[in-house]
């Protein structure tokens, strides 16, 4: 699912997700757009501090995802063990806890609120010669593959 650049409509989405599908585990793919051959392995989401006004001109209440929400929520994803036994040719994967504070770590925040931290949150660079969206799609493969064996599952 493809979601706005739009903070209420970004929630909604996601709150339909865990609703209607009740997945196992979501995994959100977000643009790092200085990231030049870097995916982001993002480990929290953070409640506070949306200022930066979306497509529409708004940002939320408050600057806060949840207003009842706790001011942070892990991942049951180690993204940090992920990133320790991972590795991918042509491209460096680094482990980060701050997602910003705009659409990506809102809408992370967000499925982790409503999934109960079986969320995951991948920062990728933009297409380039070197980062096709083949070797995207592979890469992501490989990583989402090792995520679902943490949750002790694993798909073909």
């Amino acid at each position: 699912v493809q979601l706005p650049v739009v903070y209420q409509k970004a929630k909604e989405q996601v709150f339909t997700i865990w609703k209607t599908l009740h997945p196992l585990l979501t995994v959100h793919v977000g643009l790092a757009s200085s990231a030049k051959a870097i995916i982001i392995l993002e480990q929290c989401g953070k409640n506070k501090g949306y200022q930066e006004m979306d497509a529409c001109g708004f940002h939320p209440e408050g600057g806060c995802c949840m207003l009842d929400g706790p001011e942070k929520i892990e991942s049951t994803i180690n993204m940090k063990t992920l990133w320790k036994n991972i590795s991918v040719e042509g491209i460096d994967i680094i482990f980060s806890r701050d997602a910003g504070r705009y659409i990506c770590d809102y809408t992370y925040y967000t499925s982790l609120y409503y999934g109960n931290g079986r969320a995951a949150f991948i920062h990728v660079p933009p297409l380039s010669e070197s980062v096709t969206a083949d070797f995207l799609g592979k890469a992501l493969q490989t990583i989402i593959l090792e995520m679902l064996k943490q949750c002790g599952e694993e798909r073909e």
